[in-house]
């Protein structure tokens, strides 16, 4: 049989400049973008302001982690959470008509099955069948089956 390796640590994000994962190299050179843009457009003040702000949120996102999950999945999932509904209601009367007249062409189509009441030599000839795993057939084969 073939040996093969299994991966381990999956879950674990490639480092690709010290401890910084692909990920988060890029939401920061994303950030330093930005900053570079205000650079060019703003002011000396407009342009400290906005890089601190932008300095911080790439630095938030890129590195804070809610409960072992990233910031930027905390917050899609927060997103998506408050646009559902808060108190989700089941209305028991939409459709009620047609499900009874399903349930009843249902229930008048099945058979009914009576249970056979089986004795006590019957119990004992399928205990015997059931032990000896089908060499005893039953009532074709009277002769004795002795058990290993």
């Amino acid at each position: 049989m073939q040996q093969f390796t299994v991966p381990q640590f999956i879950d674990v994000e490639d480092k690709i400049i010290g401890p910084i994962t692909t990920r988060q190299f890029l939401i920061l050179m994303g950030g330093f973008v930005l900053i570079a843009i205000c650079y060019a457009i703003f002011d000396f003040s407009a342009f400290v302001f906005f890089s601190i702000l932008i300095f911080a949120l790439s630095g938030t996102f890129s590195f804070f982690r809610v409960n072992g999950v990233a910031f930027h999945y905390f917050i899609l999932n927060f997103i998506q959470t408050m646009r559902r509904a808060p108190l989700r209601v089941w209305n028991k009367v939409y459709g009620k008509e047609n499900y009874v007249e399903e349930e009843v062409a249902i229930l008048s189509s099945k058979p009914v099955f009576h249970r056979k009441q089986l004795n006590v030599s019957r119990l004992n000839e399928l205990t015997l069948m059931v032990d000896t795993q089908g060499a005893y057939k039953g009532g074709e084969n009277k002769e004795r089956v002795e058990l290993i």
